[in-house]
């Protein structure tokens, strides 16, 4: 009998397929997103040192006040917050990991408000 191979398993093989081309140095680190059902998260991370460098999420006091917002504002206010974050350590330029998600929808939120608060990719 075949097997039908799970959505999650098909996420993970895009995943291992695109940090095979995807590094991050200290220079340009890795902006990897995260996102569950109820949160979002966004790290950039120096792999080669294996060190998270910033760090945002909906989980952060400052984003306390979401509420009952819709989850593309979260991810809006997420990017910003990384954004600034990344600007205050002297980060302009980072690479894009969208850890095997479309690019739709929260992913592709909180990309362009990061974009559009000063970070390259």
């Amino acid at each position: 009998m075949i097997k039908k191979t799970s959505k999650k398993e098909l996420r993970q093989g895009r995943h291992k397929r695109i940090r095979i081309k995807l590094t991050g140095t200290a220079e340009t680190p890795r902006l990897c997103i995260y996102r569950s059902l109820n949160h979002i998260y966004a790290q950039l991370i120096d792999d080669d040192k294996g060190v998270t460098l910033v760090a945002a999420s909906t989980l952060d006091k400052d984003m306390s006040d979401l509420g009952n917002r819709s989850n593309i504002e979260a991810a809006k206010r997420v990017g910003g917050s990384i954004a600034q974050k990344a600007q205050d350590k002297g980060i302009s330029t980072v690479v894009f990991d969208r850890n095997g998600r479309k690019y739709h929808g929260c992913v592709s939120a909180l990309a362009e408000a990061a974009r559009e608060n000063g970070l390259v990719f």
